[in-house]
C-alpha cells in the first residue's frame, strides 16, 4: 500500500485507523496518544480501499481525494465505522498533516495561486453562487430551520432548538445594528430573506436585500409579499457592487466568505461608499484563528467554488487601508458546531428524500460536507466573527451594554407584535 502507509503512519497521532487494502490485507495505524484520545471519545475506524490509484492520490491531495473516494465508493467503512467516525478521527489529527513532506510542499505551491482560486469577478461570482445556492429550495427545506436561515445560529443555551437559536441570531444582529425608525438598510447576500423581513417587522425601516441566487430571490420576494411587507422590503437579483444608493445600516451574513482575498479592498471600499459618516456596517462571517491559508480543494470543487474563510489578519489590513473603524468585534466559537449538528441530524432523517431528489452520490457529497464542516468548528480552527464597522468612532454607543438591552427590548416587541419563529 506504498506510499499511503507511510503517510498514514505520520498522520495518525490520536486514535486508531485500520485500513484494509485492495488485496484484503489489514494495516493498523495507532498513535502514541491513542489511549488519551479514547478518553476524548475518538472511535477506532476501519476503512476499506477499493481502488489502487488512491494509494498515491490520497498522499498527494488527501483533502480532495478522500472526499471524492467516499462520494464514488472508492473507500467504504466497515466493522461498525461510519463516515462521521472517520471525520472525527481526521479532525483530531488534522494538524499532523503539516508534518507530511508532500502535503507541506504542495500547500506552499497552492498558496502562490490562491487568489486565482478565490476569483469572484462580476459574472463569475454569480456562477459560483448558483453552483451551491441554486440547487433547489426543496433541498434546503430538508435540513435548515423552517425560515431557511443558512448561517451560524446563536445558542443562548446549548439546549435551544434550531429555530430558537436562529431567532436569537437575528435578534443579536438587529441589536448590533442599533436600528432607528426611518433608516434604510442594505442586506448583502440576503439568502431567503428572513433577516430582512425580521428587521422590517421589528422596526420601521426600509430594507433592500441583494442576492446572486435566482432561487433565493424568487422565494424571498414571495415571502415579502405574503407578509404584507412589499412596500418596505424589496429583494433584487443583483451584485452588491452594482448598488449605488446610500444606506444608514449595512448587514451581511454568510456572504463575506464568498468575496475572496483579492476582492477585499473592493468590498470594504464599496461599504465605505454606501454609508454616511454615522452609518454602521455589520459583517457576520466564518473565519479561522490560524494564519492565512486556503479553502479545502474538495470544498472549492464540489461545495463552494471561489470561497474562502479568512484569518483576521487578512481582514484588518484592508479595513485600515479603507479608513474604517472596527467599533465592535465578537467571536462565536462553538455556535456553528451546534448549528451544523442540528443540520446533520435533520439531513440524515431526510436522507432518502435527498437521494430521491438527486442521487446517492449527491447525498454522500452533502453528508461529507455537513459532517466535515461540523468537525472544523468543533475541533479545527474555524469560528464565526461579528465585525461592526463605521467611519466614525462614536457611530454606535460606546458601551457594549446596549446590545443586551436591545435584545431584551426586541424580545418583548416580538411577543407583543407576534413575530413568529
Amino acid at each position: 500500500m506504498f506510499p499511503l502507509n507511510k503517510t498514514l503512519a505520520a498522520f495518525v497521532k490520536k486514535g486508531r485507523l485500520d485500513v484494509i487494502d485492495v488485496s484484503g490485507k489489514r494495516h493498523v495505524f495507532e498513535g502514541s496518544g491513542s489511549s488519551a484520545a479514547a478518553n476524548e471519545g475518538i472511535k477506532p475506524v476501519t476503512l476499506r480501499v477499493h481502488d489502487k490509484s488512491l494509494y498515491w492520490k490520497i498522499v498527494l491531495n488527501p483533502e480532495l481525494h478522500l472526499g471524492e473516494a467516499y462520494m464514488d465508493g472508492g473507500v467504504t467503512f466497515e466493522e461498525g465505522s461510519t463516515v462521521r467516525d472517520f471525520l472525527e478521527l481526521f479532525s483530531a489529527n488534522r494538524y499532523s498533516l503539516s508534518s507530511v513532506p508532500a502535503h507541506k510542499f504542495l500547500n506552499g505551491i497552492k498558496m502562490l495561486v490562491r487568489k486565482v482560486q478565490q476569483s469572484n469577478k462580476r459574472g463569475e461570482a454569480r456562477k459560483n453562487v448558483a453552483h451551491h445556492y441554486d440547487l433547489g429550495n426543496d433541498l434546503y427545506k430538508l435540513f435548515l430551520d423552517k425560515n431557511l436561515l443558512y448561517s451560524c445560529a446563536y445558542f443562548r443555551d446549548p439546549a435551544d432548538s434550531l429555530e430558537t437559536a436562529q431567532r436569537n441570531k437575528l435578534r443579536l444582529l438587529a441589536a448590533k445594528l442599533d436600528l432607528k425608525p426611518g433608516q434604510k438598510v442594505l442586506d448583502i447576500g440576503c439568502g431567503w430573506g428572513d433577516l430582512a423581513l425580521y428587521l422590517a417587522q421589528l422596526e420601521d425601516v426600509q430594507v433592500l436585500g441583494v442576492t446572486l441566487s435566482s432561487e433565493q430571490h424568487a422565494l424571498a420576494s414571495e415571502r415579502a409579499a405574503k407578509a404584507g411587507l412589499g412596500d418596505r422590503v424589496r429583494f433584487e437579483l443583483r451584485d452588491y457592487r452594482e448598488v449605488d444608493e446610500q444606506f444608514d445600516r449595512i448587514v451581511s451574513v454568510g456572504m463575506f466568505e464568498h468575496v475572496g482575498v483579492g476582492h477585499y479592498d473592493e468590498f470594504f471600499s464599496k461599504l465605505n461608499a454606501l454609508m454616511p459618516d454615522d452609518g454602521l456596517a455589520l459583517i457576520h462571517s466564518i473565519g479561522h484563528m490560524s494564519p492565512p491559508g486556503m479553502a479545502s480543494p474538495w470544498y472549492r470543487k464540489y461545495i463552494f467554488p471561489g470561497a474562502y474563510s479568512p484569518a483576521l489578519s487578512e481582514v484588518f489590513e484592508v479595513i485600515e487601508r479603507n479608513h474604517l473603524w472596527c467599533t465592535d468585534l465578537e467571536f462565536l466559537r462553538l455556535h456553528y458546531a451546534y448549528t451544523l449538528a442540528h443540520w446533520c441530524e435533520r439531513f440524515e432523517k431526510n436522507r432518502d428524500k435527498v437521494v430521491a431528489l438527486y442521487d446517492e452520490r449527491f447525498a454522500r457529497m452533502w453528508e461529507f460536507y455537513l459532517i466535515s464542516a461540523e468537525m472544523m468548528f468543533k475541533t479545527g480552527s474555524q469560528m464565526v466573527f461579528h465585525m461592526q464597522l463605521s467611519r466614525k468612532r462614536d457611530a454606535a454607543p460606546i458601551v457594549r451594554d446596549y446590545t443586551v438591552e436591545k435584545q431584551i427590548e426586541f424580545l418583548e416587541r416580538e411577543k407583543k407584535s407576534k413575530i413568529e419563529l
